[in-house]
């Protein structure tokens, strides 16, 4: 087990397989960014070693991100050597979807349980506006396979930017009528060089729900939900906002009256769930970082190359779990600037 020093149990690993992607978010990374030479990456044999060593501390649930990790070399093969690690019992990935048409059946196949599909508008403009060269019906056509083949249930994730998809708030919540998935809505958090254009144009999650509530309909907190069977059991509160919202990962739940699906909103810079943080992250280029909004970070890939043994290397992992720290600085303006988000993963 994996503690830190205020008691939290640690077992929660993102991995960014690649800090590359095929899109271009304004919000994520700049448009000429330059991407490290691909050897100073985790290589597959690195990777999967320290897998297990992750693995054998405790951790149980892998989301797999990026940049990208669909572009990933073998990601079919990646997914099954993941799936079949001993210890790792929840298997997931973040995408931008566009390549999900082609890989959500054999990434099924191999293994993977569920996807969290990045789509930030449903107008096609909008969407090429945000993404840069992005096509929405690419990404649509993969939220439906992977639905068909059942990397259920499905998630999306919107990133709401003031002056680039505000007006996406309203179509997006009402998917939920008529599908069962989660729609989730979440505060842009400022990184590195595009940090200014991320401050600059956040929206906030109780303006977006204010939003819901003005252009949708009645928006109520999701009290309770039975876990293990998704989001069709649950309990839901009157429609105000004086009742606490169940914490489903770090996405508080809603919901609209009659709709089947929920609405979530992941408010880093707003509401922070930090007390209930479970997560840590792998970079692509083998570092393990303690928080998403922090710049520490524990260098593993280099003693893993120079022949570090496993005991001195889970020991590294350790030493870095037990320091991580108990939240973000952004109440302080303390902003991470060592990278921007597509070298996280988020």
């Amino acid at each position: 087990m994996a503690l830190d020093k205020f008691g939290r149990n640690i077992h929660y690993l993102r991995i960014s397989l690649t800090d590359r992607c095929n899109l271009r978010c304004v919000y994520c990374m700049p448009e000429d960014i330059t991407f490290r030479p691909r050897m100073e990456l985790m290589q597959n044999d690195e990777l999967a070693r320290l897998v297990r060593l992750f693995a054998d501390l405790g951790f149980d649930k892998i989301r797999l991100t990026g940049g990208e990790p669909t572009i990933r070399e073998n990601i079919v093969s990646i997914v099954g050597m993941i799936a079949s690690t001993p210890g790792v019992k929840s298997l997931s990935m973040t995408t931008n979807g566009v390549l999900l048409p082609q890989l959500a059946q054999p990434l099924k196949e191999a293994g993977l349980q569920r996807v969290n599909i990045s789509i930030d508008t449903l107008d096609e403009k909008e969407f090429r506006k945000i993404t840069r060269w992005g096509k929405l019906e690419q990404v649509w056509q993969g939220i439906l396979e992977s639905e068909r083949v059942g990397l259920t249930p499905v998630k999306l994730n919107a990133v709401i930017a003031r002056g680039f998809n505000e007006s996406a708030i309203a179509p997006l919540a009402r998917l939920t009528y008529e599908h069962n998935w989660q729609i989730r809505f979440i505060e842009m958090m400022p990184f590195g060089e595009v940090a200014d254009f991320q401050q600059s144009q956040i929206i906030r999650a109780k303006e977006m729900r204010d939003v819901i509530r003005a252009e949708v309909g009645k928006l109520s907190p999701v009290t309770d939900v039975a876990r293990a069977s998704g989001v069709n059991t649950m309990q839901v509160a009157p429609a105000d906002e004086k009742h606490v919202p169940l914490l489903d990962g770090e996405a508080r739940l809603y919901q609209l009256q009659g709709a089947k699906g929920t609405l979530g909103f992941i408010s880093s810079v707003t509401e922070p769930f930090c007390a209930h943080c479970t997560r840590a992250r792998l970079t692509a280029d083998g570092r393990l970082r303690l928080c998403l909004l922090r710049e520490k970070e524990v260098d593993l890939l280099t003693p893993l190359r120079q022949g570090a043994t496993q005991n001195e290397l889970q020991d590294l992992i350790l030493q870095g779990i037990w320091h991580k720290p108990w939240g973000h600085g952004l109440a302080h303006n303390v902003i991470p600037m060592n990278r921007v988000m597509s070298e996280i993963g988020g």
